[in-house]
């Protein structure tokens, strides 16, 4: 059964946050959700077939010993078993979303963590801007050198593909979500199919974020750091294994993408090494000509990654990061070339033909 603490009347948001092996950051997650104010709420944890303590994290909250403030409930459901065609995360915000009861819901993943009155202040800033989908872009917090380097390339390319001001606009087509914080009405979800009409779908949150729009609802896009902060990854490993799975889904041309950051990086390398070692032999002019081609690719590369609101160790970091997201533009669009992408211990096979989004199956290999 699931554990449950009881709230007096509906709650006005369900917050879903489907977990699989996270024990390291859920709890973390939950304390933050948990401690939301001004607003009636419920938080259904999905369990999606965890190998860890995962689940006995989550419990821990619905303990009788743990206070939970009035008007919030907190439920731990299992992810129902996984059917042919469908992804794990889909399948399991697709259960939380049965069973939520909120006019609003939450869609947040389990390694976010909410800054105080956050959920108040989104639920109040989609209704002044008349949106059916809000959604924010958190906070990126990076440790160590590989996640310092290359997150500020991916998100400033992100930034660069899905403008903000664009996806905001109800005359623009363009649509894009972050899956870590996606706020949308029931009635809209229901409208559009929920996950339950993208099932197959490994980039969940722009394809939702899509029908919405296209249903003539309004989305509302922005940098979230004021309400929302998380660490996607916390090993080379995983960083590698998340983006191959979703760059090539992110970018249309990887292959084109991959020679243009790569080529940069060697411009800007090659002009200061030149550079430097024309001074050093006495020839100014060179040195100068070359110092100043060095000095305005650099500024252009700089403008372009201070758009992703890193710190500005990881901004400096970042020119060392433009090869490596080179390899994981290949490695991605090689991956998607042969069909298959790995994600969390489950391996998801496109069917033939099918559009690189949509149409992948879990098979089990011996």
């Amino acid at each position: 059964m699931p554990a449950t603490v009881p709230i007096s009347g509906p709650p006005a948001v369900s917050v879903i946050v489907p977990a699989r092996n996270e024990e390291i950051c859920l709890g973390a997650c939950l304390q933050s959700l948990l401690s939301q104010c001004s607003v009636a709420f419920e938080v259904i944890v999905v369990d999606d077939h965890s190998t860890d303590r995962t689940r006995e994290v989550a419990s821990s909250f619905s303990n009788p010993q743990t206070p939970i403030p009035a008007g919030v409930s907190l439920r731990v459901l299992e992810a129902a078993p996984l059917p042919p065609g469908w992804t794990g995360k889909n399948n399991a915000v697709n259960t939380g979303a049965k069973a939520a009861l909120g006019e609003w819901l939450l869609f947040t993943d389990a390694d976010t963590i909410h800054l105080p009155g956050s959920l108040a202040r989104g639920l109040d800033e989609a209704k002044r801007h008349g949106a059916a989908l809000l959604s924010y872009s958190p906070e990126q917090i990076v440790k160590g050198f590989c996640e310092k380097a290359v997150m500020p390339v991916i998100f400033a390319e992100l930034a660069a593909s899905f403008r903000p001001s664009q996806v905001s606009d109800p005359r623009s087509p363009a649509a894009a979500a972050n899956g870590q914080y996606l706020l949308i009405t029931r009635e809209a979800y229901d409208a559009v199919g929920g996950h339950a009409a993208i099932a197959g779908n490994l980039l969940e949150d722009v394809a939702l974020a899509r029908a919405v729009k296209r249903s003539g609802r309004k989305i509302f896009f922005r940098h979230g750091a004021d309400a929302v902060r998380t660490r996607m990854y916390r090993s080379f490993a995983q960083l590698r294994e998340g983006w191959t799975k979703n760059l090539a889904l992110l970018f249309p041309s990887p292959v084109r993408l991959a020679t243009l950051r790569a080529l940069e990086f060697v411009l800007i390398v090659a002009s200061f090494a030149i550079a430097v070692a024309s001074s050093l032999r006495g020839h100014p002019r060179p040195a100068i000509l070359t110092g100043i081609l060095c000095l305005i690719l650099y500024l252009s590369f700089l403008a372009r990654i201070r758009r992703a609101h890193f710190s500005w160790d990881a901004n400096i970091l970042a020119l060392l990061g433009l090869p490596l997201f080179a390899y994981l533009l290949l490695r991605s669009k090689r991956a998607h070339a042969n069909g298959a992408v790995s994600w969390k211990g489950r391996r998801y096979f496109e069917e033939a033909g099918a559009p690189t989004t949509e149409n992948w199956e879990l098979r089990t290999e011996n």
